[in-house]
């Protein structure tokens, strides 16, 4: 019983060091990029452990992957807009005003 809880304690604390790591940096949009990828990804990990240890079927878990890999595309083609359009990727040097 002591393993089922180690395993189902290390996707929550990796999800609580991706919260962390989101609201904690905030200069670099890449960073925040970066951890939104981790949180998802500890998410993955702790659905996968749970639906593994009830014996359920892992459909909804694939779909949540492909939404996660689109995500993750979605933020690099903005990462590359931004940089392309800006210089770099830093917050503060985003003016809302100018286009």
């Amino acid at each position: 019983m002591a393993i089922l809880n180690l395993w189902v304690c290390i996707p929550l604390v990796s999800l609580c060091c991706g919260l962390a790591a989101f609201v904690g940096k905030r200069k670099h949009l890449l960073n925040a990029l970066l951890s939104l990828e981790f949180i998802m990804v500890s998410i993955f990990w702790l659905m996968l452990m749970s639906v593994g240890f009830m014996g359920g079927d892992s459909y909804f878990m694939m779909f949540f992957l492909t939404l996660a890999a689109c995500e993750g595309a979605l933020g690099l083609a903005l990462l590359v807009a931004i940089v392309r359009s800006h210089g770099n990727d830093n917050f503060s040097g985003f003016n809302i005003l100018g286009c």
